[in-house]
């Protein structure tokens, strides 16, 4: 008889099917967890990660309210130092994941199935597809998918040339000599930040979650990753920082998108639904004042923005309560194939014959510059390294953590070599589409129609500035705002999901209330700093946790192929 307080799926983790070589350990899941009841709800967390999570941050709440300015400045220091101190750190450790992944993916290690040699996939391509891009880029795909090509490309067209040996422009690899040029290093340059290089990020913490935990017995935590090096240890106080990290950067990273989401959609609405002149100070939706221009002298409420995040919150906590399948999975399909949709009518509406073309001269511009873009040394565009690309890799590793384990979450069953193919390629192939077709729309807009507006619009507002001048322009727009909504809720239930996972020390069937009340956490701790104005502060300090996580992924690497050479020669 299996003793259910030892047995791996017994806590909600399958035991690994077929051979794989287990990890004996004296730790059993939940040992060191506190379970209560509180007013008949259930309640099983990790003490020690649990209490310091929490309170971490509580404490960094109250610091950037109380003293805005000081907090302010202390992150500012720190993200300046960060990225333009370490910006060929970042970008060297980038290359080794990604050469890591693709060697991994021609090497004989990538037959090793996660979960065992006879483990089969519990979701299907479709559902799977849908949850990875849901977690991982949908957001940003929506939020940079006009603005950051429009960026590079006017920043190439208007690049200067060099002072003293330095650049003083925001060009990527020199200024270009005409449009079409700049068009291929805009291109290029964006796809470099949305290509191989952040999904190999995701793809090595994911694999190295699903490895040790789905072959090797070891909880679904990042602790397990660093069982080859600490040993026993991890399941003392090493182990807790190192969850205790994930859980702050996650539950802020969260709570910054959040805000910034809420922004977008805010004034997408306004933008489509709003009434009065923004010049004038009079712009208002539904009688909230919303999308003034700085010029006008009027603020915008925040009022708008708390709604759409309480919003956003009530909707992701229904989520949460139907669960992986019935929440998360759900939502991304229904979100996927809305996506897929406003793709499919861009590209028939602004000319697909244009649009491929450009997707196939896009994709060729990008592999011809990949090599010049990695450079971490020598580089003489400094603004575009330490400004677009070091904050971008710091960014891509400190959300790791989330969206990593999200993926070993719903990753068990696929070979070695299908999960790097379907994690790493794929899904860099789908975003240089996405890239290509909108901001390829946008900029013909400007080079062939003169149309501008798109191009000196914030950054919250080119996609509906560029959506406006084609047909069915209320539509596609409103599709736009309901996607970064619903983008935003499965972010915000897999981000509950995860948190609770490492808070309940790798449980993965935790009592819903916790859930539950990581969600409305998340929502709350959103509200509070923007509000507050501590949103600004909160993006650079989460932007910082990417340095220690960089090397976290660094020897992520070096354990998964001691532990995958482990499960070949079992």
């Amino acid at each position: 008889m299996v003793d259910e307080t030892t047995d791996p799926a017994a806590q909600g983790i399958p035991a690994p099917e077929g051979d794989s070589d287990i990890i004996e350990t004296d730790y059993e899941i939940g040992q060191d967890n506190y379970e209560t009841s509180l007013w008949r709800f259930a309640l099983d967390f990790h003490n020690p990660v649990f209490a310091m999570a929490g309170l971490s941050v509580i404490l960094f709440v109250i610091f950037a309210l109380v003293l805005p300015d000081q907090a302010s400045a202390l992150f500012t220091l720190l993200f300046d130092f960060v990225t333009q101190k370490f910006d060929w750190f970042f970008l060297s450790a980038a290359n080794i994941f990604v050469i890591f992944c693709l060697f991994l993916i021609v090497s004989p290690l990538g037959s090793v199935r996660l979960g065992g040699s006879e483990a089969t996939p519990d979701y299907g391509y479709v559902g799977w597809f849908a949850m990875l891009f849901a977690a991982g880029m949908g957001i940003g795909l929506m939020f940079f998918g006009v603005s950051e090509p429009m960026s590079h490309f006017g920043a190439a067209l208007g690049g200067t040339a060099t002072e003293d040996g330095l650049r003083t422009d925001w060009a990527p690899l020199g200024a270009a000599a005409n449009s079409d040029e700049a068009m291929r290093l805009g291109m290029a340059a964006t796809i470099f930040h949305w290509g191989l290089h952040p999904w190999a990020i995701y793809a090595v913490v994911a694999l190295a979650l699903s490895l040790f935990s789905y072959n090797k017995g070891l909880p679904l935590t990042l602790r397990s990753a660093f069982y080859p090096i600490f040993g026993e240890r991890v399941w003392g106080w090493t182990g807790h920082i190192i969850d205790t990290l994930a859980v702050f950067a996650t539950l802020f990273g969260l709570a910054t998108s959040l805000g910034f989401g809420a922004e977008q959609a805010a004034s997408g609405l306004t933008f489509l639904y709003g009434s009065g002149d923004a010049a004038e100070g009079t712009r208002s939706f539904l009688g909230i004042p919303y999308g003034n221009s700085e010029e006008s002298g009027v603020a915008n409420s925040s009022l708008l923005l708390v709604l759409l995040i309480s919003g956003i919150t009530a909707i992701a906590l229904i989520s949460v309560v139907r669960g992986l399948d019935g929440g998360v999975k759900v939502l991304s399909e229904i979100n996927m194939g809305l996506a897929g949709l406003l793709l499919l009518f861009t590209i028939i509406v602004g000319g697909p014959i244009f649009l491929l073309t450009f997707f196939a001269d896009s994709l060729w511009a990008y592999l011809q510059n990949l090599f010049a873009l990695s450079n971490p040394v020598g580089r003489d565009d400094t603004n575009f390294v330490q400004g677009w690309t070091s904050f971008y890799w710091a960014w891509w590793i400190s959300w790791s953590p989330f969206v990593g384990m999200f993926i070993a979450r719903v990753s068990r069953g696929r070979s070695v070599r299908e999960f790097l193919v379907c994690v790493l390629l794929i899904p860099s192939l789908v975003c240089v589409l996405w890239m290509s077709v909108f901001g390829g729309t946008a900029i013909s807009q400007v080079v062939n129609d003169g149309y501008t507006l798109a191009k000196d619009a914030s950054l919250e507002l080119k996609l509906f500035y560029m959506l406006d001048q084609l047909p069915l322009a209320t539509i596609t727009s409103t599709i736009g705002i309901i996607l970064v909504i619903v983008f935003f809720v499965t972010s915000s239930d897999s981000g509950s999901l995860v948190i609770d996972t490492i808070t309940a020390g790798g449980k993965v069937d935790a009592p819903v209330t916790q859930r539950v009340f990581w969600c409305i956490f998340e929502g709350a701790v959103a509200i509070v700093l923007l509000v507050g104005g501590g949103l600004a502060a909160l993006q650079s300090a989460v932007i910082a946790t990417g340095l220690p996580f960089t090397l976290v992924l660094l020897v992520m690497c070096w354990a998964i192929f001691r532990g995958l050479q482990s499960e070949r020669n079992a």
